[in-house]
């Protein structure tokens, strides 16, 4: 099955059966008469009126709206309910918190081996044990219908008091929808084509204390799901697909890089000198050896480092921590690889990106152009590249081409603000050269039109403080990023390796943070520096962010959906 398609139907069963929030009616138990309908039938919608023997009119009912102190009333109501089945159960001898249950079929291994049973048949021969979580009950006199769900899908259990006998009282008195069973039993095809396990024994092995939101409503809230994140993956199983997605892609990933030769070596997260790129840290503080330190922003300087050493393919997978502000494209913490391989550059970076995104959407989507937000995004190779000051020239008055302002005087820096304005250009004043100017530009101008796979290549040297200049351009660097649907995904350079260009360009980082106090990292790192004076080889580096190409495959609206636990603000 592939899994774009089937987030897809995810998505449109989420939209065709609309839910509402915990705060509506927590829990519907469904144990009423009826005719023996399967747990999985769609719902009758209610008649608000029905006419009882004797033509009395019942009453209607209508759902009760739950907030704030009465919906934590409601919660803790329902909790001791369930707490005395519990006890209920212990006092006859029978855990409701099992310590282990023998499975010997998942959900999806039994609709597949048993697709081809008809209608109204049985295998007698059939002896299953499933495991799962109860995500509905209906019960009809001496029958019930539960549906079941594990971690493949969701299938429905025939249970008959003619075979259960005792136990199926005690199932009726004792489980809830949310419940975690066991069941063993046949498998059978209902009269309504329901692949069904036909229950002969039942085991409780967690009694779920809390209800699940409500079967047709469901947990909609988006800030409830991020922080109810286990509710969401039980109720919303698209959600799963998602994460599933997340990890398919890096495992891919490091399978690519393996073959190719590269060795995952971890680095630290703790660090004394925070660098690799321009940031604002995580601070924290070390007691036993009464140090500041800084969770990392980067793993480039390390990893360059194993590259002196002689490590001559090396990546790591990893998160990265950067205190900075919260969007639907920036969290806190989130998740990137960087590599990096000797004797190479920034043209095999681009070979090497293309290679490991493409072989991705081919062998996880099985297709090289996906559809994200409606619309369509090509990864077929080549991509197209463009360098920075072209693409900030089709923008500016009379396609001026900042490039033509390559010394640093600052008659040079004032035309290219002057271009700037009349573009307008904002947060300009603050630049303290042309490249700053020419950056400013593309991030305002260029960016969110760069909807397909483009590699803006060749940025000024002023940004690009660990890039090695350009072999034919001056005032430039060997530098690119891709850029997918308006947002940076890829960031690579031919590595500076160059040890007093280096410290000079540090020391420039650090005479700008001074003058403008800006918080982003910028020191001279002395053991690196110490480490590419013993001589670092001709090399290319490239950094990924994942969370957005997750974000792209899974055709994710918020790096929120794709991360299984976002920081979010703590609730009052």
């Amino acid at each position: 099955m592939l899994l774009r398609p089937a987030l897809r139907t995810a998505a449109v069963t989420a939209t065709a059966y609309p839910r509402a929030s915990l705060t509506r009616t927590l829990l519907v138990r469904m144990q009423s008469g009826g005719d023996g309908a399967d747990a999985t039938a769609p719902p009758k919608k209610p008649k608000q009126q029905q006419k009882q023997k004797g033509g009395g009119k019942q009453p209607k009912v209508e759902e009760e709206l739950l907030t704030g102190a009465a919906l934590t009333a409601k919660e803790n109501e329902i909790k001791q309910d369930r707490l005395v089945k519990a006890r209920a159960m212990e006092a006859e001898g029978r855990t409701a918190f099992a310590t282990t249950y023998r499975v010997t079929a998942t959900v999806a291994s039994i609709n597949e081996k048993w697709a081809a049973l008809e209608p109204g048949v049985e295998d007698e021969e059939a002896d299953v044990s499933v495991a799962g979580r109860i995500m509905a009950r209906r019960v009809f006199g001496k029958l019930a219908f539960f549906t079941l769900q594990d971690d493949s899908g969701v299938i429905q259990l025939y249970l008959d008091k003619g075979r259960l006998e005792e136990e199926f009282t005690k199932l009726k008195a004792w489980t809830d929808s949310g419940d975690i069973v066991g069941v063993r039993g046949s498998v059978k095809r209902t009269e309504k084509g329901e692949i069904s396990v036909y229950a002969r024994e039942w085991t409780m092995l967690t009694k779920s204390l809390l209800p699940l939101p409500d079967k047709w409503h469901g947990l909609t809230d988006v800030n409830k799901r991020y922080r109810q994140r286990e509710t969401d993956l039980i109720v919303n199983p698209h959600v799963k697909e998602m994460f599933r997605l997340r990890a398919k892609m890096f495992s891919g990933i490091r399978r690519m890089l393996d073959d190719k030769g590269f060795l995952e070596i971890e680095t630290p997260i703790l660090q004394t000198h925070p660098g690799g790129a321009d940031a604002r840290p995580f601070k924290t503080f070390h007691n036993s050896l009464d140090m500041d330190l800084t969770l990392r922003i980067a793993t480039e300087l390390h990893l360059k480092r194993l590259v002196v050493g002689g490590f001559d393919r090396v990546y790591e997978l990893g998160r990265i921590f950067r205190n900075e502000g919260i969007s639907t494209r920036h969290n806190p913490e989130f998740t990137s690889i960087e590599l990096y391989q000797a004797y190479s550059d920034y043209h095999d970076m681009m070979d090497l990106t293309e290679e490991i995104i493409s072989g991705l959407a081919t062998k996880l989507l099985q297709t090289e152009t996906l559809t994200y937000q409606n619309t369509t995004i090509n990864f077929q190779r080549p991509w197209r590249r463009a360098t920075m000051h072209e693409l900030v020239a089709e923008k500016l008055p009379g396609n001026f081409d900042l490039a033509t302002l390559r010394d640093s005087s600052p008659e040079s820096l004032e035309k290219a603000k002057e271009i700037a304005r009349a573009a307008s250009v904002r947060e300009i004043e603050t630049c303290i050269s042309v490249g700053h100017v020419v950056q400013a530009c593309f991030e305002e101008l260029c960016e969110a039109d760069l909807i397909q796979p483009t590699f803006v290549i060749d940025h000024p040297v002023e940004v690009s403080p660990l890039a090695k200049p350009h072999r034919s351009k001056p005032g430039l660097t060997e530098r690119f990023e891709l850029f997918v649907y308006g947002r940076e995904l890829a960031n690579a350079f031919s590595e500076l390796t160059d040890p007093v260009d280096q410290r000079r360009r540090f020391e420039e980082q650090v005479e700008r943070k001074a003058k403008l106090g800006l918080e982003e990292a910028a020191e001279v790192d002395e053991e690196f520096l110490a480490a590419l004076e013993r001589g670092m080889p001709p090399t290319g580096g490239l950094g990924i962010g994942l969370d957005r190409l997750v974000m792209l495959f899974g055709d994710a609206p918020s790096i929120k959906d794709v991360i299984a636990f976002p920081l979010l603000r703590k609730e009052d």
